[in-house]
C-alpha cells in the first residue's frame, strides 16, 4: 500500500494550488456535517473528523464558523451525497464523490466531464470494489517504530506504515480516524502533512504520455465542478 503515497501527495498538492475552491468545498462539507448532527464537534463525530481534515488544508476559521452558523441558523438548504464511478483512458478507474442540491444537474455534469475527456461513467459498484477506504496520516519528527508503538498501545489497527524521506505515512481503518488523531495528540503531535479519509486503489496503472495528458484533463474537469467534493483514481504519476 505504501506506493500510494505519491498519489496522495499529488492530490494534496493539486488542492493546495486551488485554495479558494477547496475552502468552498470544505465549507459545504462542514455545513452538511453540522446540519445532520449537533453543530458542536465534541458531540458530532462526523463534524469533528471534517474539521480535523480541514485543519491540514489551513481552512480559515471564518469559513468554518460561517458554515457552522449557517447550520445552527436552521438553513433549509439540503444536499445529497452521491458517488459516481467511471473509467478514463486505457481502462483507468475513477471515483467521484459529490454533495449536491440538484442530483440531475450533477449527474449530467459528471457524465459530460467523463465523456468529453475520453472516459465514460460506469454503473454503481463497477469501480469501487477495486479501492480500499482508509484513513491516512503523515507525521514528521517521529520514527516508524515510535508511531507504530504509539498506535498499537492505543489499539489502533495499522494497515501499513512507511518512511518517505523522513515523513512517516501510516494507514489505519477509516472508523479509527478520530481515535488515531487522539493518540497522536496525546504525545503532542498536532500537525500533520496529511490527515485524510481516502479511497486508495488496490492496484495502480501507468498511462502513456498522450493518455496521461487526456486523463489529467478529465480529472481537472471533474474537480472543477462545484458539486464535486473528492475525486479518487488509480493512475500512478510516478515520482
Amino acid at each position: 500500500m505504501g506506493r500510494k503515497w505519491n498519489n496522495i501527495k499529488e492530490k494534496k498538492a493539486s488542492k493546495d494550488a486551488n485554495t479558494s475552491r477547496i475552502y468552498a468545498k470544505f465549507g459545504r462539507e462542514i455545513y452538511v456535517a453540522a446540519k445532520q448532527g449537533e453543530p458542536d464537534p465534541e458531540a458530532n463525530q462526523a463534524l469533528k473528523v471534517v474539521l480535523e481534515r480541514a485543519k491540514t488544508y489551513s481552512v480559515p476559521r471564518h469559513i468554518i464558523d460561517r458554515a457552522i452558523e449557517k447550520a445552527k441558523g436552521g438553513s433549509e438548504e439540503n444536499y445529497d451525497e452521491n458517488r459516481y464511478e467511471g473509467f478514463g483512458p486505457n481502462g483507468s478507474m475513477v471515483i467521484v464523490d459529490t454533495l449536491t442540491n440538484n442530483v440531475n444537474r450533477t449527474a449530467s455534469e459528471v457524465r459530460a466531464a467523463f465523456g468529453k475527456n475520453g472516459g465514460n461513467m460506469g454503473v454503481s459498484g463497477s469501480v469501487a470494489y477495486m479501492f480500499d477506504h482508509v484513513a491516512v496520516f503523515g507525521i514528521e519528527g517521529k520514527t516508524e517504530e515510535e508511531v507504530l508503538e504509539l498506535l498499537m498501545e492505543a489499539d489502533i489497527e495499522v494497515r501499513d506504515i512507511l518512511d518517505e524521506e523522513g515523513t512517516i505515512i501510516v494507514y489505519t481503518e477509516p472508523d479509527q480516524f478520530h481515535a488515531a488523531q487522539e493518540a497522536f495528540e496525546s504525545v503532542g503531535i498536532t500537525e500533520f502533512t496529511v490527515a485524510e479519509l481516502t479511497m486508495l486503489a488496490q492496484n495502480d496503472v501507468s498511462l502513456p504520455a498522450d493518455a496521461l495528458e487526456q486523463f489529467d484533463k478529465m480529472i481537472d474537469a471533474l474537480e472543477e465542478l462545484e458539486d464535486v467534493q473528492q475525486v479518487y483514481h488509480n493512475v500512478d504519476h510516478g515520482e
